[in-house]
């Protein structure tokens, strides 16, 4: 699909980025933060990472922006082309493969990236999630993370995570993950983009501003102190 002179490329746009899918007892929960960055400059700072690759399957982006788009325009096409072969809607692990070829297929192209699948298949009522980073790897996980932010909230993952999780206990699981590494990780910040995947359908939500947004460490404190100064201000 894609030209091999990677070495004759242009420096693609990052996305250092936190993304998490976890499956719970109904679906799937699967989550972003909004930044977009091009080294130290934050080019894009409400993007959305979560990308639909089908009506019951989305891919969760980080690394090269441009390439990852691609992989995802790619795959779009291809699942419009198994659906109307097969006049029925595709399953996610089909999906998630389709991903992996391409990735296989043209992994001395692409640059970096690494990307989550993740959606609800309601023939079998279940919640699937998959890592496929660049390079043809396929593996289904009960929740997975990647990202710059990644690295900093895999002992909280590892702690908080259990089996059968409620929709809410996996919802405030996958944001308060993001939101720990927006405290820690530079290239990740922005707002905290939600969406739940299970029978009833597709639910996106929206944690943006001073509330809504969980808040650790120092930025707590920070946060804190701005809120005093504001509301002494106002009085």
């Amino acid at each position: 699909f894609f030209s091999s002179s990677s070495s004759e490329m242009p420096h693609a746009v990052s996305t250092g980025t936190t993304i998490v899918a976890v499956e719970y007892a109904g679906g799937v929960v699967i989550g972003a933060d909004s930044r977009v960055s091009t080294g130290t400059y934050i080019s894009n700072r409400a993007s959305d990472k979560i990308t639909p690759l089908s009506d019951n399957a989305f891919l969760l982006r980080s690394g090269s922006a441009a390439d990852t788009q691609l992989v995802s325009d790619y795959v779009r096409h291809m699942v419009h082309q198994h659906e109307s072969q097969l006049q029925r809607p595709i399953d996610v692990p089909t999906v998630a493969n389709l991903v992996m070829q391409i990735g296989y297929n043209n992994k001395n192209a692409l640059s970096a990236a690494a990307m989550l699948v993740a959606g609800y298949d309601a023939a079998t009522r279940q919640g699937h999630v998959y890592a496929v980073p660049i390079g043809g790897t396929m593996v289904r996980q009960k929740y997975a993370i990647d990202g710059s932010g990644s690295i900093f909230i895999y002992g909280y993952c590892d702690s908080e995570y259990k089996d059968d999780m409620t929709r809410e206990e996996a919802e405030s699981f996958v944001a308060e993950a993001i939101a720990l590494a927006m405290s820690t990780d530079g290239s990740s910040g922005g707002v905290v983009r939600l969406v739940t995947v299970n029978e009833d359908g597709i639910f996106r939500r929206l944690h943006a501003g001073d509330k809504s947004v969980p808040r650790f460490g120092e930025e707590k404190d920070v946060h804190k102190d701005l809120t005093d100064k504001a509301n002494a201000m106002q009085t």
